[in-house]
């Protein structure tokens, strides 16, 4: 059977779309300023705030410079994991060759996605910087003026009475579940940059990566209005005594720096390390919940989103139970995660709801629902090339492959011929020789057709 005209085309045009959609598109103009541009009017905000009260903007400790290099570090790993799977799973094997791994290299992690994720990583901690600035002349800005006690107020009238920090004791004890939580709470240290990294690395579609960004960008300056709209020390600092009970913990140890620190810089703010005390809103929570409601808007995989939902339940108790915040500071923060997720679709102009399913994270990450790599379409999920031509061209099944559900080729199954009369003459099957202006037949072909002929022979002995 000779083949159809249209197999001279490389791809199926239903294929094409998909392919393109899953290598990214072009890249707004608003999506890639949206960071530097946060981090530019986050750190003038800063600059005026400092100098009103009358210090100097620093980088205490050199904490956002070692946070640009460690993160930057961690960041470049998670591009050779991701050079290396994204290349396994194009050739199918555990160990690919350094030839594949570096045709993805090209390919995906081009000079220009490369800065800017760069630049993403650069503006975050350009903004945090800011941020750690403004937070710290919060109690300059506002001398002797704090929310605690009609926070903590607030907080007993929403729970009858009761505090509920105290009832989470009682609930839970005050021994293994410290350390648990302290540990937990500690940890979002890891889980912040984690999540960045994740975003910038696997997502697929580098918009996502510059969105995710930029969210987190945001909740920096809506966490430092926060607390200049409404100056707090939380529970712990307010009223000590209720959580004296606790076992000494990691936790113990940082609220008890931190509180030198603020006495320190109170004393001497032109000297002393900038103090990091602040209740009202919680950007554990804020931070958590965004890459909680990010997960859903660009359809994760489930257990992903159990994780995040397990994370942000634990994070929530962590700061009750521990006394770092208020239950009014943490549904605040539930607000500040949302609302930045908003801010930042008006600022970059990207809605992450279209990047369901075209943006998934491909092979090198489990994060994504949806097929992997689409240089791997050939061997996983995707019609063969016949096959697609097949069904394009409206051809037969006698005429092309069919296709299984699950999307793999299957070849048609044969008619039984009919009985023929002893002696009688068989005509065999030839395999036709080429048309002028079209392929020779394949190989295959030519073995199914040799086939053919002596099972008609066998059925006519």
């Amino acid at each position: 059977m000779s083949r159809p005209e249209s197999a001279s085309i490389s791809l199926p045009e239903a294929v094409t779309p998909r392919w393109r959609a899953r290598r990214g598109g072009a890249v707004g103009w608003r999506l890639m300023v949206a960071g530097p541009a946060i981090a530019a009017v986050t750190t003038i905000a800063a600059l005026v705030a400092t100098d009103q009260a009358d210090v100097s903007f620093r980088d205490p400790d050199h904490v956002a410079a070692l946070y640009i290099v460690e993160v930057g570090a961690g960041i470049a790993l998670l591009i050779a994991l991701d050079v290396f799977l994204r290349a396994g799973r194009r050739t199918r094997t555990r160990r690919p060759s350094r030839a594949a791994m570096s045709a993805v290299r090209r390919e995906r992690w081009t000079g220009a996605r490369l800065f800017a994720v760069a630049t993403a990583t650069v503006s975050f901690y350009l903004t945090y910087l800011a941020y750690r600035n403004l937070k710290a002349v919060v109690p300059l800005l506002r001398p002797d003026e704090l929310f605690d006690a009609p926070l903590a107020d607030l907080d007993r009238a929403l729970f009858l009475g009761h505090d509920p920090g105290v009832l989470l004791h009682g609930l839970l004890g005050t021994g293994i579940s410290t350390h648990v939580l302290s540990t937990l709470y500690v940890a979002f240290i890891v889980f912040l940059p984690l999540s960045l990294g994740l975003a910038l690395v696997f997502a697929e579609r580098l918009q996502v990566s510059l969105f995710y960004a930029a969210t987190l960008s945001i909740n920096w300056i809506l966490g430092a209005g926060s607390y200049l709209l409404l100056p707090s020390l939380g529970p712990v600092y307010f009223e000590p005594a209720t959580f004296a009970s606790l076992p000494h913990s990691e936790v113990t140890n940082l609220q008890e720096m931190l509180l030198d620190q603020r006495v320190g810089f109170l004393a001497d703010p032109a000297t002393g390390t900038p103090q990091a005390i602040a209740a009202f809103a919680s950007l554990h929570i804020a931070m958590s919940f965004t890459a909680l409601l990010a997960a859903y808007l660009l359809g994760l995989r489930r257990w992903v989103k159990w994780a995040l939902w397990i994370w942000l339940a634990f994070t929530f108790l962590g700061t009750i139970y521990l006394g770092w915040h208020y239950v009014v500071d943490d549904l605040a923060g539930l607000v500040i995660g949302a609302a930045a997720l908003v801010l930042a679709r008006a600022v970059t102009g990207f809605d992450p709801r279209s990047a369901r399913g075209a943006s998934a994270p491909a092979a090198a990450s489990p994060l994504a629902r949806g097929s992997a790599d689409p240089e791997a379409d050939h061997v996983r999920g995707a019609p063969s090339r016949a096959g697609a031509l097949g069904v394009a061209e409206g051809v037969g099944a006698a005429g092309a492959d069919a296709i299984a559900p699950d999307g793999e080729a299957v070849r048609p199954q044969r008619e039984a011929p009919a009985p023929r009369a002893p002696g009688a003459q068989v005509d065999r099957p030839r395999a036709r020789p080429p048309v002028v202006g079209q392929p020779a037949p394949r190989a295959e072909e030519l073995a199914a057709a040799s086939m053919d002929a002596r099972d008609v022979e066998g059925d006519a002995r």
